[in-house]
């Protein structure tokens, strides 16, 4: 038995799959059939293993809804043999030029003079030496020269696929090279089961149309770029598109790329509305698929990062569905189509854990602001947070940071002279909110969160300084005035600092402003959380009134104590954690589950977990750069109470997921996966790292809050980074100056009244 095939036994998920039930929804299905879309996995499981590899295709068979189609694009060798490899240049994605490093060859591929390692110039022979490695370098390393290069009937005897796409690119240029793609597909065709030809060449499907007999495989017309030329008519895709009824003499359907249904502008947003393609292409009998589905690279801001949102944009929009897609990850694939398309707003909550935001939606919008905490009830959230801040004149609003230039345009205004260092809070300097009143700060402009810009990563920047910052109480009215919302979150900080160094009682200020905006003690329909990182912070709440008290765990923690648990219980009804003290990572790769949620809930502690984002790079290879996997996997793997998420629609789409229900019946695609199993199949198990600490006791226990000590009127926040004066507001020059003349008259009076003057 093959390495490969040993480690697959290995691999996610397998051991907790159970039988595949083909549970898709009876809803109609606006495609040319009436059936549910195509899964068609390129490569295989592409976005994981690399292309054409037995991993990659076994992986997307045992993830994939019934009947998805394995893609495999055709190469020959020099002795005619037919390999699955996504190029004509072998370089692109194997070992070959390690292996052979003298045989780089030049040709010409459509007219254009193209330098490599060429299929045609190797043997299926050569071939046994190389082995395949990720053809997309921001793709994980970690499987790379494990498996072989297979031919098209190893796919076929191996796998045993229910369904087969062979994608012929560049017949013109083998038969150039005195190879013929149609005779082998011919030959091939009477041993290998053969669903499905694509190709972009019209003479190629000339020279293969009526070969394969009444049963033969569908043909698919590839169209690639508009403005590229199709080397047969000579005209450009574009102008072919205008003529389906030509297509549909040779072919049953098309393969397009996305941007020709839904194009995007120049700043990866939809152009409105869809091209009215899919509707054209059934009306002239032909079926349409899509290619470019990847959940690992840009998509248009509209999906907030959310690949499951794109795929449901083309299969279940209300006005179109598109026939299949063409996807690098069809485990995605097949769970946007089988368990949430056709679901409306009101759909069951198939699950019941609590839906927290980070800031409102901040995914989408500047956190903290009104239009984040908007498009966070509208989404779904059950529960919306506000980070409590302080101004110099005490009042205290929502801000994600006590740092305003992390929040805000701060440091473009004349602000930013207020810079100061303040090594309580942070090593580097900051324009803090207790340096500024709320006169001053609710004018600022805010700014988007870009977590991710390293990887050249932004949110939505049509939106980046979009809403405004709002106060305690305004957030409060908001919440109580919403039909939707169970409760709010109140999260608060750096409390013993504002009071010892800026007279500052942030504890006071909030439950004045709850009692203020008619929240009462805990009595109001909408339930109050305070958070803190702070024991004594929760204490001092839980002195002074009855909300519930939600203790932060900062730390990443493998493990946490019998007796901190129980200290924890004396003050908080709830405890976050964040995700790696629930899975614990290598390397980007996860290698356990700890027992930290197990022990918080058999003590009666519900488990908040944070912090959920939809990036893909924020999530381990573990959750296929999908972070509906990574919700499944934390809520039915896990069995956390409540995630906190800065894309609150992910999570409260998540709840109305129709495939869920007992485990016994749930799909592959939403079965939970096995922690640990997918490090089990890299090339190279990275070094073991030491693991994250035990929480103890020790970490619970702090001493009582520092009463408040009034501020000297001549006192900084810190050490200033400049002697310049920020400009002060009219109301506060005018007030400033008028003292100032008042004391100059009265001196003036005095002087003349004086010894010395008479």
């Amino acid at each position: 038995m093959p390495t490969s095939t040993v480690l697959l036994c290995c691999v996610v998920l397998i051991q907790l799959f159970a039988g595949q039930t083909d549970a898709r929804s009876s809803s109609p299905w606006q495609t040319l059939s009436g059936d549910a879309p195509l899964v068609i996995a390129r490569g295989g499981f592409s976005g994981l293993f690399p292309d054409s590899s037995l991993n990659a295709y076994s992986f997307a068979v045992q993830t994939s809804v019934p009947g998805s189609a394995l893609w495999c694009d055709v190469q020959l060798t020099k002795d005619g043999a037919g390999i699955c490899f996504p190029d004509l240049k072998l370089n692109n994605a194997s070992t070959v030029e390690y292996v052979y490093p003298n045989r780089q060859k030049s040709y010409p591929v459509n007219g254009v003079s193209t330098q490599g390692w060429f299929t045609i110039d190797f043997s299926l022979r050569d071939l046994n030496d190389v082995s395949l490695i990720r053809g997309i370098l921001s793709r994980t390393e970690k499987f790379d020269g494990i498996y072989p290069i297979l031919t098209v009937e190893d796919v076929t005897t191996q796998i045993k696929p229910e369904s087969f796409w062979l994608n012929v690119q560049h017949d013109a240029f083998f038969e150039q090279q005195n190879l013929s793609m149609s005779k082998f597909l011919i030959s091939a065709s009477r041993i290998v089961s053969i669903n499905y030809i694509s190709s972009p060449e019209v003479n190629f499907f000339t020279k293969i149309s009526g070969r394969f007999g009444r049963n033969g495989p569908l043909f698919v017309f590839q169209f690639l770029r508009k403005e590229d030329i199709e080397p047969t008519t000579n005209q450009t895709y574009g102008s072919i598109l205008s003529n389906l009824t030509f297509v549909k003499t040779f072919a049953s359907g098309i393969l397009v790329p996305k941007s020709y249904i839904l194009p995007l502008d120049d700043k990866q947003y939809l152009v409105p509305p869809p091209k009215s393609l899919v509707q054209d292409a059934h009306k002239a009998g032909l079926q349409v698929y899509v290619s470019g589905f990847a959940n690992d690279i840009d998509i248009a801001h509209d999906y907030s990062s959310d690949p499951v949102s794109e795929y449901l944009s083309f299969v279940d929009n209300g006005n179109f569905s598109v026939d299949g897609v063409l996807s690098d990850f069809p485990l995605t694939a097949s769970s946007s189509i089988d368990c949430f398309s056709h679901l409306g707003q009101n759909a069951i909550k198939q699950v019941n854990f609590l839906v927290i935001s980070k800031n409102g939606a901040s995914g989408d919008y500047p956190g903290c602001t009104d239009l984040a905490y908007d498009k966070a009830i509208k989404d779904g959230a059950d529960v919306i947070d506000c980070s409590v801040q302080m101004s110099s004149d005490g009042v205290p609003f929502c801000s994600r940071s006590i740092d305003l230039s992390n929040s805000t345009m701060i440091s473009q205004t004349p602000f930013a002279q207020r810079s100061t260092l303040v090594p309580e809070i942070s090593s580097s300097g900051g324009i803090y909110t207790f340096s500024l009143t709320w006169a001053e700060i609710r004018n600022l402009t805010p700014a988007i969160g870009n977590p991710y810009r390293s990887y050249t990563m932004f949110r939505n920047p049509n939106k980046k300084n979009s809403g405004k910052l709002i106060l305690l109480s305004e957030f409060l009215n908001l919440a109580n005035n919403s039909t939707l919302l169970s409760g709010v979150l109140i999260s608060v900080e750096n409390a013993v600092y504002l009071r010892e160094k800026q007279g500052l009682d942030v504890v006071k200020a909030v439950l004045d402003t709850l009692t203020e905006t008619g929240y009462g003690n805990g009595t109001t329909k909408t339930k109050v959380m305070i958070q803190s990182t702070n024991s004594s912070v929760l204490v001092e709440f839980k002195k002074q009134s009855k909300y519930e008290a939600v203790y932060k765990v900062d730390e990443k923690i493998s493990d946490i104590s019998d007796s901190a648990i129980e200290d924890i219980k004396k003050f908080a009804n709830a405890v976050v954690i964040g995700k790696e003290s629930v899975f614990s990572l290598l390397d980007s790769f996860i290698t356990r589950q700890t027992n930290v949620v197990e022990k918080l809930q058999k003590s009666k502690l519900p488990v908040y977990v944070e912090l959920f984002q939809n990036e893909f790079v924020s999530q381990p290879y573990d959750f296929f750069s999908d972070p509906t996997v990574e919700i499944n996997s934390y809520i039915l793997g896990a069995g956390i109470n409540g995630t906190i998420t800065e894309f609150p629609f992910t999570a409260a789409r998540y709840k109305r997921n129709r495939c869920l229900g007992t485990q016994e019946t749930l799909p592959p695609y939403m079965a939970p996966f096995k922690p640990g199993s997918l490090l089990q199949a890299v090339n190279a198990i990275p070094p073991a790292q030491a693991p994250n600490p035990v929480f103890t006791d020790d970490d619970v226990t702090e001493p009582p809050l520092p009463p408040v000590t009034a501020k000297s009127p001549t006192s900084s926040p810190g050490t200033s980074f400049t002697n310049a004066q920020a400009p002060r507001p009219s109301g506060q020059t005018r007030l400033t100056l008028s003292l100032r003349f008042s004391v100059f008259a009265s001196l003036l009076l005095l002087w003349i009244s004086s010894p010395l003057c008479s």
